[in-house]
């Protein structure tokens, strides 16, 4: 028989108390019934002794301690899933919000997901291919890999989102199924409407599935969106043998909502103010990425997030660089010098882009291209520095080549149209373009081979 709990300790924020509880279970959903009609959801999130702290998903408006009765239901947050969900828009607790009514299903999915087995993983192979010259040729998104986008307040990365959303897909066999995951967290309304717009406009909302928690909407569905996402991730790949894309905008957002409800239960706060747990409850949503032996699908993730000051070193960057595989930076002064989209490519990697490139996979040059660029760009912001101080007129001729090299690679490479979709091949061709600026000398990271299959003396 379900108990129910008729007079609450206190009620602190997002948070109420209870005592005197028994047979109570961390991560529970309780049902919270406010003046006899209206109903709400939380969930248990601490337990000491015969107290239990609720986080109410709903506002705790109109809570007193004698007009609410709550009720636990023995069992944590689950969703139901099926392939209807794709093309549909849910909340932050996976209610639909588009219109289309409920899913309904057999099966429920605990929104915590299931841990994989490392002994399970399989390698990440094989590329997926975002349209995007900078991140397919210098920073390569790999299956099943996480690689975070590093920006900043103002900087176009819902943009960005937007246009890998409208371009991604994976390479090789045409007939595996391809389906994106889009979770937003404390966006606003017309980021919201944007992304909607955007979606549509492209004609890829069939195979999106939106996870949308608006800046406005309570701070404990901002903690439960990506854990609905991913779970959804979960059941496309693994049990419907899909290849998912997951995106996820912002994780600051998210890391700020966690903060605030670490603070309302007065935990003792680690770096700026942030809950110490902060990095395991970062791998816990980053670590459901991945492919697993015996399962056709896989799930590769891309979490952005705007750095606070555009500090680098910040707790959330510097969290998320520790447990990801990469990131892809991008930078303030390259934006502003109307480039998009603005990847500073000398601070970005991708770790996992050397076994998933090159023949069979991209092309065979693609390796030895991506580091001569690197190289060659690298060498561009000495010379930069140098002519700060001499002046251009006074740079030799070769390092005014230089000069010309990050001229056309920033304006012609990196710089791409918010509908221009660059697919390998063309992407490749253009880098051995900027490439042959240079003197055939000053290509000392590609083999004799491939400079005398591409090198370009008329450019």
């Amino acid at each position: 028989m379900e108990k129910q709990y008729l007079i609450l300790d206190k009620v602190q924020g997002p948070l109420i108390i209870l005592s005197d509880v028994e047979g109570i279970s961390y991560d529970e959903i309780v049902e919270i019934e406010v003046d006899g009609k209206e109903k709400r959801k939380g969930k248990v999130v601490q337990l000491y002794e015969d107290k239990a702290i609720i986080q109410v998903f709903e506002s705790t408006t109109g809570i007193s301690l004698h007009n609410t009765v709550v009720s636990f239901k023995g069992k944590p947050l689950q969703i139901s899933l099926s392939t209807d969900i794709l093309g549909r828009e849910f909340n932050g607790v996976g209610e639909a919000i588009d219109g289309g009514g409920e899913i309904y299903s057999s099966k429920k999915y605990n929104v915590n997901g299931m841990p994989m087995n490392p002994v399970a993983r399989k390698y990440p192979r094989n590329f997926i291919q975002t349209g995007i010259s900078s991140i397919d040729c210098l920073t390569t998104l790999i299956r099943g890999q996480k690689l975070p986008i590093f920006s900043g307040n103002g900087m176009p990365h819902n943009e960005l989102a937007a246009q890998i959303v409208k371009q991604a897909k994976i390479s090789g066999n045409s007939d595996e199924k391809f389906a994106v995951v889009f979770a937003a967290m404390g966006i606003k309304h017309d980021d919201a409407d944007f992304f909607r717009k955007s979606f549509e406009e492209a004609g890829v909302l069939e195979r999106v599935v939106m996870y949308t928690n608006l800046a406005d909407d309570p701070i404990v569905e901002r903690i439960i969106a990506p854990r609905c996402a991913l779970t959804a991730a979960e059941y496309l790949a693994f049990e419907e043998g899909m290849h998912i894309l997951v995106i996820m905008t912002d994780m600051t957002n998210y890391c700020e909502a966690l903060r605030e409800l670490s603070s309302s239960r007065e935990e003792v706060p680690s770096r700026k103010g942030y809950p110490g747990y902060l990095y395991s409850d970062l791998a816990s949503l980053y670590e459901r990425a991945g492919m697993m032996n015996g399962r056709k699908g896989s799930i590769t993730q891309i979490p952005i997030l705007t750095m606070p000051n555009d500090d680098i070193t910040h707790p959330i960057p510097d969290l998320t660089g520790y447990i990801t595989e990469g990131q892809i930076v991008l930078s303030r002064s390259i934006y502003g010098r109307d480039i998009y989209p603005p990847v500073n490519i000398l601070p970005s990697l991708s770790r996992l882009m050397k076994d998933g490139i090159g023949e069979g996979f991209t092309r065979g040059d693609h390796a030895e291209v991506s580091n001569q660029v690197f190289s060659s760009y690298s060498h561009v912001q000495d010379v930069i520095a140098l002519a700060q101080v001499i002046g251009e007129d006074e740079l030799s001729p070769i390092d005014k080549t230089y000069m010309k090299f990050g001229r056309e690679f920033e304006n012609k490479f990196l710089n791409q149209g918010f509908d221009e979709n660059r697919d390998i091949e063309e992407t490749l061709d253009l880098a051995w373009d900027m490439l042959s600026i240079l003197d055939k000398s000053e290509l000392d990271r590609i083999s004799p081979d491939l400079l005398n299959k591409y090198y370009r003396s008329d450019v």
